[in-house]
């Protein structure tokens, strides 16, 4: 159920909106969650037909400036056609969410996920994180007040080719939002999941 509209603590620490501007508030210092409401990707649905055991995870760390280039280079070895389209979306995203925090180096991982890791609600260890679930079910959040009450419902869920930006504890010692992984490994389903860390010359927040 989603409970925003009752709860003013928790609309002021989500941002939601379908301007891409809206990723620019996780900046503010109250605000622990934005989201991106985007359409499905046009390549969704061929990327969901890939073959799985074909294709690696992707961990790489890069300077933003090389990113247009390094990224492909990535998801070429990690075994994704070429002609997908995904290459020239992630580095536009990966370049965005850099110029929003300030940062000169990113972390990329472009994870292929069949169980249930980080499947408990937690807040990251680090100062911000892009997700963005690409294939299957995407990451489920709720507000952290919520884990006591009832830790197995979320207030929401990120769908695929929305964008979200996840405040961590390094930005955040009290985090208003946790998120976890949906459950998969008993259901056969594949997620695929974007995820972007920054690294270096991060900016603090507002």
């Amino acid at each position: 159920m989603d409970t925003r509209e009752k709860e003013p603590a928790l609309r002021a620490a989500v941002a939601i909106g379908r301007d891409p501007a809206i990723l620019e508030r996780i900046m503010d210092e109250t605000v622990h969650l934005a989201i991106w409401q985007r359409l499905a990707p046009e390549y969704g649905a061929a990327v969901s037909e890939l073959g799985w055991d074909a294709i690696d995870d992707i961990d790489d760390e890069m300077d933003v400036v090389d990113v247009p280039r390094a990224l492909p280079i990535s998801l070429a070895n990690a075994g994704y056609p070429a002609d997908l389209g995904l290459a020239d979306e992630l580095a536009a995203f990966a370049v965005g969410f850099a110029e929003i925090v300030a940062c000169d180096r990113l972390r990329v991982r472009l994870d292929v996920i069949q169980t249930d890791a980080c499947r408990k609600f937690h807040a990251d260890n680090v100062t911000v994180r892009l997700l963005m679930p690409l294939v299957g079910p995407g990451t489920q959040w709720l507000a952290a007040r919520g884990v006591h009450a009832d830790p197995l419902v979320a207030h929401g869920q990120l769908q695929i080719g929305e964008v979200g930006l996840f405040k961590g504890r390094v930005w955040a010692e009290r985090p208003e939002i946790l998120h976890r992984s949906p459950p998969v490994a008993a259901t056969g389903i594949t997620r695929l999941l974007l995820a972007i860390d920054p690294l270096g010359g991060v900016h603090d927040q507002r």
